[in-house]
């Protein structure tokens, strides 16, 4: 299996208090206003992170909004899992929307402090860990760096979580490089 990233391989947050160069278009086009007022009515009840780029584009924007909802409100994976998951694609790309965003519901589904800390710094997981932890943050290393997982983390992954839980993690970690990979280049600021 993949180990996790060293302290040297964790990079900071580069876009973090730089300006927003990828905002929503002003004024919004009757297309561009439906679609921000889909995601103000729906579980998001607002238009942030990546959604802000992808005003630019409504049918993008209600497609990876559809999917997200998909990944985060009707998923299968544990909260813990899934919020773990979406800490450690933040962390390895840099993403300071996502981490900020995510850690505090990282921590209230259940996801260790230590192990949070930890996974900020690129050190390893305290020993205390959930290896479900431990197996998520290499899978997620594993696709973000080399795209693919090697026979032992996939057995890994399949004797954990079967084949739909898998491919559930798996498009979890895909999802999120893409709305990370977004809002980096937009430079959309943190929710904070």
């Amino acid at each position: 299996m993949h180990a996790p990233p060293s302290s040297e391989a964790v990079p900071p947050f580069p876009e973090a208090g730089l300006p927003e160069r990828l905002g929503p278009p002003d004024p919004l086009d009757p297309d561009q206003r439906a679609a921000a007022d889909a995601l103000i009515a729906g579980p998001r009840g607002g238009v942030y992170g990546p959604f802000r780029p992808l005003l630019h584009r409504p049918p993008l924007l209600r497609a990876v909004a559809a999917l997200g909802e998909s990944l985060r409100y009707a998923g299968t994976l544990d909260g813990a899992l899934r919020e773990w998951t979406i800490c450690a694609v933040a962390r390895e790309t840099a993403n300071v929307f996502e981490w900020d965003m995510h850690r505090p519901l990282a921590e209230a589904a259940g996801v260790p402090p230590g192990a949070l800390a930890a996974l900020a710094q690129g050190a390893a997981l305290p020993a205390a860990r959930r290896p479900d932890l431990a197996l998520a943050q290499a899978v997620t290393v594993a696709m973000l760096r080399g795209h693919r997982l090697d026979a032992a983390t996939y057995d890994a992954a399949l004797a954990v979580w079967g084949e739909a839980g898998t491919v559930e993690l798996l498009t979890l970690v895909g999802y999120f490089a893409m709305v990370c990979g977004l809002m980096n280049v937009a430079r959309t600021p943190g929710p904070g």
